[in-house]
């Protein structure tokens, strides 16, 4: 993958917030409104004090997957780089693991779901 390749990233939680992405990419972002369907929203008790600085709070969203086919978690997806992604992949904690799938839109994006789901 290089540079100048363009991920698309799902976000539904703090990646959303303009003061995780300024200190996770370095600057703001520009997403569209999207959803991503088969999936419930949850919480997890963040413990990565790291993290917990940078969000604000130590309880983040995650998505669990759904028994409803059409349950639908509503987010924003973001245009980025392989290095954003990459940073991406260090914010998020071992809670977490990355996927790629469907949106609502019928793009494919890259998002963040519980791990042990």
């Amino acid at each position: 993958m290089t540079e100048s390749t363009t991920e698309l990233l799902f976000s539904y939680g703090t990646l959303q917030q303009p003061e995780v992405q300024r200190a996770t990419f370095g600057q703001e972002l520009q997403g569209q409104g999207d959803a991503i369907v088969g999936f419930d929203l949850d919480y997890v008790t963040i413990t990565d004090p790291r993290v917990i600085a940078t969000s604000g709070n130590d309880r983040h969203p995650i998505l669990r997957p759904s028994a409803t086919a059409a349950a639908e978690v509503p987010g924003t997806v973001f245009s980025i780089t392989a290095a954003q992604l990459a940073s991406a992949d260090e914010y998020e904690v071992d809670d977490y693991r990355r996927i790629s799938v469907p949106l609502r839109s019928g793009a494919t994006a890259w998002v963040y779901v519980w791990a042990a789901g």
